[in-house]
Order: structure tokens, then sequence, then C-alpha cells
């Protein structure tokens, strides 16, 4: 966004570097900006509905939000004469935010695509790290989910491979890393995220990752990607360089999933120790299994196990995903 103008006369460019201010509230975007807007007493300039910009003595200031269905997320820029009055402006927003405001950690996906024009654009997600994974959910992870996530971000190991059906959890393990991540942070984690097959064949995005500051690259639909390169597959070698190669990603990672479990042999390069930390195939849930996981999601709660258990039986199945398992769950409810 240009910021060419200021009602008080003050070249933004002529302040110190900018503070941002990331607040996540169970509150309308547009009534905090509106709110913002006209009770702080600042020269306002509405944009369009997910952009302002604020413009005061000695201080400068540019938000953008974006609305999720029970919260909103925005992003301010200060600029600011001096770091007193950076820090009262921010004061000031955090106080128009007040009891709204979600302390809980958040994540931010960075989701990478090439428009028509063959242009790498972004857009920016805010998602808060509250997911709640359960052992039973994932039999094939050995001392359960908390562990494995941790020696994955503990190791220097950069690479995790995760393979198997729609509906198995891959998501679901992804989104808790990241939250570990942010637990990590001081609540914050950042990931570049893409599922384009044609944003992979550009430099920039991977240029993007090692200069700038996510934790973490997440390649969705990655099975053109795992192929060894010997097949022909010419698409991995900006993944080996960064992961472990002459430009490291020093400590971030870079997780590949797909949805199709028949992915054979992948690289030897990619998997190798030092470079690979895990492939895991996530698979569905024996009917054991799945009355496992039941147990625990409804707490012992005989009635509602009983009657989650007929909404899987009618579906007549020896393997369930863990889809179907929460749905039966939510049709009991």
């Amino acid at each position: 966004m240009p910021l060419a103008f200021s009602n008080s006369g003050q070249d933004p460019a002529g302040f110190a570097r900018p503070r941002s201010y990331r607040p996540v509230a169970r509150i309308e975007l547009d009534a905090l900006f509106d709110d913002s807007a006209i009770s702080l007493g600042w020269a306002a300039q509405r944009m369009d509905a997910q952009s302002m910009i604020l413009d005061g003595e000695g201080v400068f200031i540019t938000a953008y939000g974006g609305r999720k269905t029970e919260y909103c997320s925005c992003n301010f820029y200060i600029w600011a004469d001096t770091s007193e009055r950076a820090e009262r402006a921010k004061q000031l927003l955090l106080e128009k935010v007040g009891e709204a405001r979600i302390l809980d950690p958040m994540f931010s996906i960075d989701w990478h695509f090439l428009t028509s024009k063959g242009e790498l654009e972004s857009a920016n997600i805010e998602e808060l790290a509250n997911d709640v994974l359960h052992d039973a959910a994932y039999p094939e992870l050995h001392g359960g989910v908390g562990a494995f996530i941790r020696r994955y971000l503990d190791v220097p190991e950069t690479v995790l491979v995760l393979q198997g059906p729609p509906g198995t959890g891959k998501t679901r393990l992804i989104r808790a890393i990241l939250g570990e991540i942010s637990r990590r942070n001081e609540g914050k984690a950042q990931a570049l995220y893409t599922g384009d097959k044609k944003a992979l064949e550009t430099d920039q995005i991977f240029v993007e990752f090692i200069t700038g500051w996510h934790n973490v690259f997440v390649v969705e639909d990655a099975d053109h990607l795992l192929k060894p390169r010997a097949e022909g597959n010419e698409d991995l070698h900006p993944f080996l360089t960064i992961a472990d190669g002459i430009v490291r990603s020093q400590d971030r990672k870079i997780i590949f999933f797909t949805n199709l479990p028949n992915v054979g042999d992948l690289d030897d390069a990619l998997v190798r120790p030092g470079r690979c930390f895990a492939r895991l195939m996530v698979r569905e849930l024996s009917r054991d299994e799945a009355v496992a996981l039941l147990h625990t999601l409804c707490a012992g709660d005989q009635s509602r196990i009983q009657t989650a258990e007929k909404a899987l039986g009618a579906a007549s199945k020896r393997f369930y995903s863990l889809a179907e398992i929460y749905r039966a769950i939510e049709q009991e409810a």
C-alpha cells in the first residue's frame, strides 16, 4: 500500500523502523476499525473493509485485518518519532481491543500461489493454536503425539514427510506442530504454505523462505516432489538445497504431505539421515482403535460412546478415518 500522504505533513519514511502489533480478538473487524478511527483523535483513512491508515502527531499507523467465524486478526504497523510515542500508540490500540483480546498462542499461514499472469502472490491467514490431538488417534506414533512433535522440533533434521489417505489427520498433526512452535516462540509462528505446483517452479518462493521469518515450509499435494530424481523429478533439487545444502534453512522445518499413500520409493537424498527426521505413514484406524479413540473423545461417557459406535457401525467398515470418527461424535452431539 503506498504511504505517500499524511494529513500531519510528516513523512513516515523519516520515522524509526516500524513496530508491529498483531492482536487477535473476539470482536467484529469493522467495529474495531471504526472505533479506532473515530475515538483515538488521529486522522483516519479507511482504504477498504480490511485496511486503514491512522495519522497523528509524530505517529503514523497502517492497519490490516482479516475475519474468521469466531474472531478477527489485525496487523498494526506503527511508525513514530520516539519509542515512547510508539508505545503509547500501541497501548491506545490495545485498549480498543480490551477484554475481547485472545491471548492463546497463534500461528500464521502465508498461502502462496501463482496468478494467471504468472506472478507469485500470497494471502496471510491467522489461526488459533488450540488443536487438541489424542495419542489414540495416531497409534503409529510410539510414545505419543506430543513426544513425536517435541523430538522433531528439537533435532537438527529439517524434513518431515507425511503420507496417507484423506481424513487421517495429517493436517491436524501439522497444525499441532505449528502450535508447539508458537508456544515456544512467545505465542507466534509463521508457516509458508503452498499446494501450487507452478509456484514451486519459481525461485522466488525459496528465496522468501530462506531470507524471511517463516518457521516452517509446508507443501501440500507433494507427491510429484517425493519421487526419485532418477525417475525424472527435477522439482526436488531446491528443497535439497534449503534442507541441508549450500544454503541451509537455519533450523527451520520443511513438511511435505500427500494424500497418496502409495507413493513408492523416495529420493535417497531427501530421506537420508541428517536431513529427514521421519517418513510417517498416517493410516486409518481399525475398529478396535476407533472405539478406543471414541472412549477418549467421549471422556468415558458410555451413553455417548454407544451412540457414536452405532454411527460408526452404520458404515459397516473394517477401518475408519479420523474424519469419520469425529463425524460420528458430531452426530452423537
